[in-house]
């Protein structure tokens, strides 16, 4: 038997054009057909190479990964993800290029992208700026398209920016669905999205803001909680109650972290930084003001030092759902008594739960080249059965 034939049957009965051609932004952004066509083309994929079968559709070109910001798991997902398809992948280190120079956003775009299929672009440090600069690179690129500079036009990733983190949030969400076998499990499923200690300040908001927006659009019931002046912005609050009114789930928040907890499927416990801070210290960058940087973060520090009995210990891991609830998290994670003396999660926790974290991440590579798939190809059935057809082994035996 096939083994695409269920990947293609599945995408056959979705409607996901629209993804073609286009960049990936936001996941709220994107239809719920087109968030299954996602999930379907990355288990293909994954399938495939598990097949050692190769899924290399490119002969030649170029993924451009732009991080403005530290990244292991995410940097080399998008290095695997760009390499299992045929690209070549090149980092844009802005130190080494001109920009410090005065080259302009729409000068750089066009100078990297003579080739390039596929900008990959994490830039998480500041609200109210990543996402509007992925949308700058993305202007541009169209721009040069359109002018004739560009023979084609890269498409836009978004690796993690100041909203969201698709790429994270869609690999928890296919972890969660492989998990519990099938998503059509996932209604009425509990998922406790938990503020938690952590020594440093200034972790961004965009996994918490994921979670809401894509959980509460499975009919599960998304638990956000975290201490007073920790909320998220506005408008993901109220998606995640549109979404739970629009799919039959819950969206509730709190103050405590056992009320979120309990009898919960599933748990993500993780520091973020307060919404209003993280304004103040975008502002403060902005007027180059390091003297008002230092006096945010000391205040930040304290703030966080007054909350570190927002820990994911044993006993609040007994409140789940018997007690065996999935743990969550995107890495790396403040573990107590290993990375810090105090942080997010008990070492007998995190160390109990290393193996499914560690599957939980191996999902991104594949979400990634999945987006980046569907973006790039208008039938993405027939490539997908003429790779199993042509049977090129990825590696030779």
């Amino acid at each position: 038997m096939s083994i695409m034939s269920h990947f293609t049957k599945k995408l056959d009965s979705l409607k996901f054009g629209g993804l073609y051609g286009e960049d990936f932004f936001l996941t709220w952004e994107k239809s719920a057909d087109e968030i299954a066509a996602v999930f379907t083309v990355a288990d293909a994929l994954r399938s495939l190479r598990e097949n050692n079968i190769s899924a290399r559709v490119f002969r030649s070109g170029l993924g451009i990964s732009i991080f403005r910001d530290n990244s292991t798991r995410t940097r080399f997902s998008f290095a695997s993800a760009c390499n299992l398809l045929g690209l070549a992948v090149q980092d844009l280190d802005e130190g080494k290029s001109q920009i410090a120079h005065g080259e302009t956003v729409r000068e750089t775009a066009n100078m990297v992208s003579f080739m390039a299929d596929v900008i990959g672009i994490r830039d998480d440090m500041y609200i109210g700026k990543g996402n509007a600069y992925m949308h700058a690179v993305a202007g541009a690129v169209k721009e040069g398209n359109r002018d004739g500079v560009l023979e084609q036009r890269p498409v836009i990733v978004n690796l993690q920016c100041d909203i969201d983190h698709p790429t994270q949030i869609m690999a928890d969400m296919d972890h969660i669905i492989h998990h519990f076998g099938g998503v059509e499990n996932l209604r009425g499923k509990k998922i406790a999205m938990t503020w938690a200690y952590s020594p440093s300040y200034g972790k961004p908001l965009s996994v918490p803001q994921g979670v809401v927006g894509l959980a509460t659009r499975f009919g599960m019931e998304v638990a956000l909680a975290h201490p007073e002046g920790y909320e998220i912005m506005e408008d993901v609050e109220k998606l995640g109650r549109e979404n739970a009114a629009k799919y039959g789930g819950k969206f509730s928040t709190s103050a405590s972290m056992a009320e979120a907890f309990a009898d919960a499927d599933i748990v993500y416990p993780k520091s973020w930084a307060p919404f209003r801070a993280m304004e103040r210290r975008t502002e403060l960058y902005g007027n180059n003001d390091f003297d008002g940087i230092k006096a945010l973060e000391k205040e930040l520090l304290a703030q966080n030092g007054s909350h570190k009995d927002w820990e994911c210990g044993e006993d609040l891991m007994k409140k789940t759902k018997d007690g065996k609830a999935l743990y969550l998290h995107c890495l790396p994670a403040d573990i107590s008594g290993l990375s810090c003396r105090e942080g997010e999660v008990a070492a007998s926790v995190f160390d109990r739960y290393r193996v499914p974290l560690y599957k939980q991440a191996s999902y991104k590579p594949y979400i990634i080249a999945a987006m980046i798939f569907l973006s790039k190809f208008r039938e993405p059935q027939k490539l997908l059965s003429e790779l199993e057809r042509k049977n090129r082994a990825r590696v030779a035996l």
